[in-house]
């Protein structure tokens, strides 16, 4: 049985009628249902279907960070302990909505970032949990700073290189929910 077959035979309505001696019959009462994509699906029942699922800044928040020195730097690092809320969405395919940070255009460097460029994390404002860097595989168009969009890819969570972000959208290409 198909993933939406399954969930869609727990959406029956059960009723349960009594005969005249009193033993229950459980009867099947099943109204059909309009087709499922006219639905919101909350993201439990999107992962089951194989969607991606959000990613919120707040489940973004679900870190500490320790100050590790790193010699090869002769400087202070925040090394991240993610949370165990964070770490179950590793590899998963995610989405998330934010604004757009073009760090390096000749480089193809971009990040989505909580806060618009006046804000982020490279301007002082957020932390290092406030920006994700979107990693294109194909081609894509050039973006704008502060343009508001959503991304999808497989999260990557980065906790030992410091050249690179903590967050890492893999394979990230814009996406409607």
């Amino acid at each position: 049985m198909n993933k939406i077959g399954f969930l869609v035979s727990f959406m029956f309505l059960f009723s349960c009628a009594f005969s005249a001696d009193e033993d229950p019959v459980f009867v099947l009462k099943a109204k059909p249902l309009p087709p499922v994509q006219k639905y919101f699906l909350p993201n439990s029942m999107a992962n089951l279907m194989g969607g991606p699922v959000e990613l919120t800044w707040k489940t973004l928040t679900d870190v500490e960070f320790k100050d590790i020195y790193v010699k090869e730097l002769d400087a202070y690092y925040w090394k991240p302990n993610f949370g165990g809320s964070i770490k179950a969405l590793e590899g998963k395919e995610v989405y998330i909505t934010g604004y757009v940070i073009p760090v390096d255009y000749d480089a193809n460097f971009y990040v989505v970032s909580r806060y618009p460029y006046a804000n982020c994390f490279f301007c002082g404002g957020g932390g290092p949990e406030s920006v994700v860097d979107l990693r294109f595989t194909g081609k894509h168009r050039a973006y704008k700073t502060d343009e508001r969009l959503t991304f999808k890819g497989k999260l990557k969570l980065n906790g030992d290189d410091v050249y690179q972000m903590n967050y890492i959208l893999e394979g990230a290409v814009e996406f409607k929910p």
